[in-house]
Formats: C-alpha cells, structure tokens, sequence
C-alpha cells in the first residue's frame, strides 16, 4: 500500500518551505555557491553516478523524497500530485535502477503541478524532451524500458539517494558537478561556511594572478616531492 506520510511532514513543510521570495532567494544563493563548495562546506556529496540527464540543468530546492518498490514507479506518479509547489522530487528505486522511471509524460505533469525538478538514483527517458522543457533532472543512467505502475511505496517518507539520506525539506543542489544535499536543520550553517570557503578562494585567485603558488598559499611541504 502506498503510504503518504502527510500528518508528519506538516511541521516540516511549516519550517522548510519559506515563503516564495525567500525561498527563491535561498536557491539563487544555494545554485550561485554550487554543488561542489558546499560539498566541502557541510553538505552531503551523493554519489558521482548521479549527474544531469541533459547539459545545463541545474537546480536548487526542497526535497520532495519518494521511495519506489524497485522496477515500479507508482510512487513517483502520486508525489507528483502530492509534493508542495517549488519542490524537487529526490527518488530512490532500489536495487534495479536499469528503467526509464521518468520521462516526458510526467515531466509535463510535473511542471504543471509547479515542481521544480527530479533527482533519481535510477533512469530516465526522452532526454532531448527534458531539455526542450527545460526541466532539470539529474539520474544515475539513461534507460528505454518502462516501469511498472502498480506496486507499493512512499512518498513524504526519508530515503537514501546516491548514497546519502534525504528527508522532507532537505535542500538539493544540483549543477555540472553533480549533488548535494543540506539537511534542513544544517541550512544556514552550510551556507555561511560556503560563503566563506568562496571568500577564502576569491583572494586565492587575486594571490595567484599576482605571481603566489597554491604550494605557498596552502602552506603546502613541497620538500616531500622528488623534483629532477
């Protein structure tokens, strides 16, 4: 049975999902630092498998998650019904990744349910069609055979995508790089330290041009390297 775990996201929603101008600043901030600063700033760095379906796509927004019974995407077709607007869906479809689990047929419901992209450790389909969209996917490979329709799962629930775990309200970050996650409760400490990572690199890149070494900057032991 598909469970829906409404009653319990509802505190999370209250706290996670802003109004929408602050929300949509949140992401512009989030997008601007990108997957790989935050990465190193606090941030959860999911598998390398999981990259964008078409080049550009990039995305920033609360998580959505849904977890499928693998081979079945069921549960991937009633989040798109029951996710917040401004949401991305963040699927987990278990041990057999190898299906076209989205294509373009939920991409257009998705839009028009005011969703803001997926991230899938599973496959896609009708990648030129997500691109002409626009929409911003990121899975772990491309794949021509459908799922099934008709088998259990959650949506609202915890899962564990490209190797970590996402919750309700965890903030996504996806671009070139690949993904990361923010846990809700970690959103302003990882975005203060990102910023500060970027304000550390920016004088790097000012000390270079001017002729120092990142083996000076980074206080780095180049004693330890044989030089012919």
């Amino acid at each position: 049975m598909l469970q829906c775990t409404h009653d319990a996201r509802s505190d999370v929603l209250e706290e996670a999902h802003m109004s929408t101008e602050s929300q949509q600043e949140i992401a512009a901030a989030l997008l601007r630092l990108g997957s790989a600063t935050l990465g190193e700033s606090g941030g959860l760095a999911t598998d390398r498998r999981l990259k964008p379906a078409w080049a550009g796509a990039a995305l920033a927004a609360p998580a959505y998650p849904v977890g499928c019974t693998p081979g079945d995407n069921l549960a991937v077709h009633v989040a798109v019904t029951t996710a917040p607007a401004g949401s991305v869906l963040v699927v987990d479809v278990g041990r057999v990744p190898d299906r076209g689990y989205w294509g373009e047929v939920l991409t257009t419901a998705a839009e028009a349910a005011g969703l803001v992209g997926l991230v899938i450790d599973g496959g896609v389909r009708d990648v030129a069609a997500l691109e002409a969209h626009g929409f911003p996917v990121f899975s772990s490979t491309i794949a021509l055979t459908g799922a099934s329709k008709e088998l259990p799962g959650t949506v609202g629930a915890p899962v564990r995508v490209g190797g970590v775990p996402v919750g309700l309200g965890d903030w996504v970050v996806g671009d070139v790089d690949g993904v990361t996650v923010v846990p809700a409760g970690s959103l302003e400490a990882v975005r203060q330290a990102g910023q500060a990572r970027e304000a550390k690199e920016a004088g790097f890149f000012a000390a270079l041009r001017e002729g120092k070494t990142t083996v000076e900057l980074l206080h780095l032991d180049a004693s330890l390297i044989a030089v012919s």
